[in-house]
């Protein structure tokens, strides 16, 4: 095997997901080597199910205000194995979320027989765009359900904001609305891959929300969801549960798998990035629960859109490698696109997203992120396994760009057809030169990433 190639993005440079020769990247000398990457292909851990993003309200809205063949070229840019990103997984709501454009539900008012179940919002918005994402992935595309909030009618503090609970008298016809939902997208020729009992269901939000513990997502996954789900042939689809932040990742999923009949209900876990780096907890969970699905579903840079910003790539690249790294099995982003100010969303909770869209000039930003991104799921592909990726480094941190703390970080996968994935990141402001180790690489050279760039190396 060698090295056959080299994708690039860099801060100060105009490589963009830029095809190099190795020898482009060939350093000078080894005179300042910072680290030695070693790649062992004999030692595997996790299969990676892919990469993808969220198709809510708030990103079709945006989308929807953009010339047809524009939008088309967006939704491209994420979802076509060839000319865009290959993304095979992606998320949405069942019923609205923070980034919808206004509260609402399938069932509106009170109706327990459900005869008023209506997909009329969905049709609107996010049905097109989802349609147009399978489209482009080739038709066939893992999609997600999670819901943020049932209806108000359904809570104890009618109101389908500011957390609440279900009741638990309407347990069982949650479950049943969910199946219509998932019956109703099918009818559609939208089939449902996983779902979530609920979107971060510690948190009481001014938005649509929920609050559920640990041992009542698990009973209500064993007692209602999961028969019901069985009931209507949807035996094979996967019941994840936390679906919240990396920091209870572990303590929820160990409350949530101790209720009698959970194994056989419970299809694994999903986490968000918003507590911080808290990546033992993925990796304690991985290894607990081996036969689980462990997917990221959520993260995004908060506090509005951020314009040209370098950084929000960077704390994708920083977030992906360590979850990869950490036994996830898979990784979705939050609003693959929205407007300027990082909306719409009906409570001002604005962020940001790989894809700006200016609505009133018809433009199109690509960020930081969304070139972050395509290092990842460009290069390794559905069913890659993960491989041992080390680093050995005879700098202190500091010594390289003067930073305590800036170092290089990687991982590496082996795709289905044998060729093998290293992604690299250098968040420091000084070069990077680094060798690397593969029983399976001939060549024996020192090679240079830039400062604040990222490198997908390819190897076949």
């Amino acid at each position: 095997m060698k090295l056959v190639n080299i994708h690039e993005t860099a801060k100060d440079s105009a490589s963009r997901l830029t095809q190099l020769n190795p020898a482009e990247r060939e350093a000078s000398s080894p005179k300042h080597l910072s680290c030695v990457i070693k790649i062992d292909p004999n030692r595997t851990y996790q299969t990676v199910e892919g990469f993808g993003g969220a198709l809510t309200e708030a990103s079709a809205y945006v989308l929807s205000a953009l010339p047809e063949k524009k939008r088309e070229e967006v939704i491209a840019s994420f979802f076509d194995p060839v000319a865009g990103h290959g993304w095979t997984l992606a998320r949405t709501h069942i019923n609205s979320c923070d980034f919808s454009l206004e509260n609402w539900a399938c069932v509106e008012q009170k109706d327990e027989t459900l005869e008023s179940f209506s997909m009329e919002k969905v049709e609107q918005r996010q049905l097109p765009l989802i349609k147009r994402a399978i489209a482009h992935a080739g038709g066939s595309l893992k999609l997600m359900l999670t819901p943020w909030s049932p209806p108000a009618w359904m809570k104890d503090n009618n109101d389908m904001n500011h957390g609440g609970a279900l009741l638990k008298k309407y347990y069982p016809l949650w479950a049943a609305y969910i199946v219509r939902f998932i019956d109703e997208l099918k009818a559609r020729n939208v089939p449902v891959w996983c779902m979530s009992v609920q979107n971060e269901p510690e948190a009481t939000q001014t938005w649509d929300s929920c609050r559920w513990t640990g041992t009542e997502e698990a009973e209500f996954a064993v007692n209602n969801l999961g028969p019901a789900l069985e009931k209507a042939g949807y035996q094979d689809l996967p019941i994840l549960v936390w679906d919240h932040n990396r920091d209870r990742l572990f303590d929820r999923m160990k409350e949530t798998m101790s209720v009698p009949g959970a194994d056989e209900y419970i299809g694994g876990a999903a986490f968000h990035w918003y507590s911080g780096d808290q990546y033992d907890t993925v990796r304690k969970t991985s290894l607990t629960w081996p036969g689980k699905k462990l997917l990221f579903t959520e993260g995004c840079v908060e506090g509005g859109a951020r314009p040209g910003a370098w950084f929000p790539g960077e704390r994708y690249a920083h977030n992906i490698i360590n979850d990869l790294n950490s036994g996830c099995t898979g990784w979705i982003d939050w609003n693959i696109a929205l407007d300027m100010e990082g909306g719409p969303n009906h409570v001002g909770n604005f962020c940001d997203a790989p894809v700006l869209v200016d609505t009133e000039n018809k433009t199109v930003l690509y960020q930081s992120s969304w070139y972050y991104l395509g290092h990842f799921s460009r290069f390794i592909k559905p069913g890659a396994v993960r491989i041992d990726c080390a680093m050995d480094s005879w700098m202190t941190p500091a010594t390289v760009d003067g930073r305590m703390g800036n170092t290089m970080e990687s991982c590496a996968f082996r795709n289905p057809d044998g060729t093998i994935a290293l992604v690299l990141c250098n968040r420091t402001e000084a070069d990077m030169i680094y060798t690397l180790e593969c029983p399976q690489l001939s060549e024996d050279k020192a090679f240079r990433c830039p400062p604040r760039g990222i490198q997908t190396l390819l190897i076949g």
